[in-house]
């Protein structure tokens, strides 16, 4: 008998799956980030987004500083078992750098260049203290 929803799951060799999180409303894209069997009961358990932060190497709730939570409306597994999607609501942003999300950019062939697409929803340097 299976005891949760990671005994089925395929994590890679370093312990961790890919998650995309998109927005429950309009599917949007916000962030692409790593999930380790922890992360992803916590986010089960909880209700609320938790990742695998590599660069401090640890499971943390996101927006744990900002506030900005995602609220977890679903959680849906690839063909190969091997990445998640997880459906949210956004409060606030999903962007650290005061977006919406983390895809703000577009690639701009006339210019060569990013240009930024979207507006900043809040000030990071307020935020982040």
């Amino acid at each position: 008998m299976k005891e949760s929803l990671v005994d089925d799951l395929s994590f890679g060799a370093d312990g961790l799956l890919p998650a995309a999180i998109t927005e429950h409303k309009t599917g949007r894209l916000l962030v692409l980030c790593f999930v380790n069997r922890e992360a992803l009961q916590a986010t089960a358990r909880e209700g609320l987004v938790h990742l695998y932060r590599r660069s401090k190497g640890l499971v943390q709730k996101k927006g744990v500083d900002s506030g900005h939570v995602q609220r977890v409306r679903e959680i849906r597994v690839n063909c190969d078992m091997n990445s998640v999607e997880i459906r949210v609501d956004q409060e606030v942003a999903a962007c650290h750098a005061g977006f919406f999300a983390c895809y703000y950019r577009r690639w701009d062939d006339d210019t060569a260049s990013w240009e930024t697409i979207d507006e900043r929803v809040f000030d990071p340097d307020t935020v982040y203290k």
